[in-house]
């Protein structure tokens, strides 16, 4: 058994404290599926494979769901998720456990380390703009590809996978241009994944391989002859390998260092709109031309500014210990922190760096490290001075936040602030005016809401229209930069109806929606709006922001 096992009494029913989550880790090679380092933590190794778990399910699990699920015990389970929701990245919904939107700051480090998002990201949303259709960009991992970005078309039959999703190499179409780069030890470990799983379980992304007993799925066969050919044609095709209907062409874009591939550009149709071949005749010259600039792009980058880096990021936990006790699992939350110390600037950290900037010593750092590389989630330098993240990071409750919008963000929140207050919540958004209202004037709509049991209560449905200036809602949206903190109408939109807003600003301090707590002027005088009422309501207004500014880093969130 590990050394460390006595750090988490409850001893595992299963085998999930040595593999993390035996699908997401299985299915890219070896790293995590053996027996784990003496000197791995094994309550950090217990809450990747929830947090794995979680995002495999879409973000949403039971605690009896997670303890099938990883195979560790029910109070193993419980402390872990208590640990995770001190840490804020998952919420407790009723008996529901929810990846909340900070976890997405450990993907967001791997992210902002790698750069690739923030200066090739514009190109393939133009990329998108100009063909009408799905621009993503993807990474090799192990003998996968996960997204990095997505630029998607909104259609009927749109495109479903997420940034962080995990694919098999051999089913998509940056798969042969990464595979035309392995070595023959990569091609053994892909011939003994696809013995082990040939209906690509280990992938929940993608539909099951379905084949005959006995017979080789139909990517099989030829994978290593279109790696073959994409390192020759400098293209790769996807002619509906993923799923029926669905073609890509694929580009790689290179590294002008190493000449070696950083990631793949993919334009993304259905055969309503193109055939395979089609797209290739039609679409792959611009999107060489968008590669071309791109590699241009990564040739003039100038280096990243770290900045001064964070410091002392576990400082907190052991006053966690201390108001939680044995609920808070202080190696845990002490392991998380080693992923956030890395960044944009902060890609190659060596130990002493790592324990600088969580305030951890370098015996407790190093054994996170061992751990995440035992994990897949972290390389070293061959002269083993440095550490790099991995895209398997991302398998850490990115995927399903990836799609959030600012609704489903906020919605939690509200919520809790109607259940603080005793008040009805809302959101609500600017949009143009209505032509048949007869009216220039703006208008806001109602994108959330949440009540509390009142006999007199507003009785406002999502979705609803009402004058910009007629409300507080309308009026916080409307207000010019930080001036007016908050807004107030009294009895305007109807007779008794008495609000109070605040604004919502995106990460650039742009206003883009706005909350208010309503009540009745018989319980409410405006100065105790004021007084009591804009307190809880800008602290949570903060709440959200933080989420948003979180979750927008890297995705788009869209505000309804």
């Amino acid at each position: 058994m590990p050394a460390n096992t006595a750090l988490d009494a409850d001893a595992p029913r299963g085998t999930a404290e040595a593999a993390g989550s035996a699908g997401s880790a299985g299915a890219v090679g070896a790293a995590g599926t053996g027996e784990p380092p003496a000197e791995a933590v094994t309550p950090l190794i217990r809450g990747i494979a929830v947090l794995r778990e979680l995002t495999e399910a879409g973000g949403t699990l039971s605690p009896s769901a997670l303890e099938r699920a990883t195979g560790l015990a029910r109070s193993t389970v419980d402390r872990i998720t208590a640990t995770l929701e001190h840490m804020g990245y998952v919420r407790l919904d009723g008996r529901e456990v929810v990846l909340a939107p900070p976890v997405m700051e450990l993907g967001n480090a791997y992210l902002a380390a790698l750069r690739l998002p923030a200066l090739l990201d514009a190109r393939a949303d133009a990329l998108a703009d100009e063909l009408d259709e799905s621009v993503s960009l993807a990474v090799a991992d192990g003998d996968g590809i996960r997204f990095i970005h997505q630029a998607t078309r909104r259609r009927a039959m749109s495109l479903s996978f997420r940034i962080g999703d995990l694919l098999p190499a051999e089913r998509t179409a940056p798969g042969p241009l990464f595979a035309a780069e392995w070595t023959e030890a990569d091609w053994t470990r892909w011939h003994a994944r696809r013995a082990a799983d040939p209906e690509d379980t280990g992938f929940p992304a993608v539909p099951r391989t379905r084949h005959a007993s006995g017979a080789a799925p139909v990517a099989d066969g030829d994978f290593p002859q279109r790696s073959a050919q994409a390192a020759t044609d400098g293209y790769a095709l996807d002619d509906q390998l993923i799923e029926p209907g669905l073609v890509a062409v694929s580009v790689p874009v290179r590294d002008p260092a190493t000449g070696r591939i950083s990631c793949a550009a993919n334009v993304v149709s259905h055969t309503s709109r193109h055939t395979a071949t089609g797209l290739r005749d039609t679409l792959l010259p611009r999107l060489r031309d968008a590669v071309t600039a791109m590699e241009a792009d990564l040739r003039d980058a100038q280096p990243a500014s770290p900045g001064p880096p964070p410091s002392g990021l576990a400082t907190w936990t052991t006053a966690s210990k201390t108001e939680l006790g044995r609920g808070f699992v202080e190696s845990l939350a002490r392991g998380l922190t080693v992923l956030t110390a890395f960044g944009e600037g902060r890609a190659h950290l060596t130990l002493a760096e790592v324990a600088k900037a969580t305030g951890l010593a370098r015996a407790t750092a190093r054994r996170a490290l061992i751990t995440y590389e035992h994990l897949g989630l972290m390389t070293t330098s061959p002269d083993h001075r440095t550490f790099t993240l991995t895209p398997r990071v991302l398998s850490l409750g990115f995927p399903p936040l990836s799609r959030t919008t600012l609704p489903q963000l906020a919605t939690w929140h509200l919520r809790a602030l109607a259940n603080q207050v005793g008040e009805s919540t809302a959101m609500a958004v600017l949009v143009p005016p209505e032509p048949s209202a007869g009216t220039r004037e703006p208008m806001i709509q109602l994108t959330a809401r949440a009540t509390t049991p009142r006999v007199l209560s507003p009785d406002i449905t999502v979705g609803a229209r009402f004058p910009a200036r007629a409300t507080s809602l309308g009026r916080a949206l409307l207000a010019p930069g930080p001036s007016r903190p908050y807004a107030l109408a009294d009895e305007e939109l109807e007779s008794g109806l008495r609000s109070i807003a605040v604004p919502i600003r995106d990460r650039t301090g742009q206003v883009v929606a706005a909350i208010n707590i309503s009540t009745h002027a018989a319980r409410r005088t405006l100065d105790d709006c004021v007084t009591h009422l804009l307190p809880a309501l800008t602290a949570t207004a903060t709440h959200i922001q933080t989420d948003l500014h979180t979750a927008s880093r890297f995705t788009h969130v869209p505000p309804t």
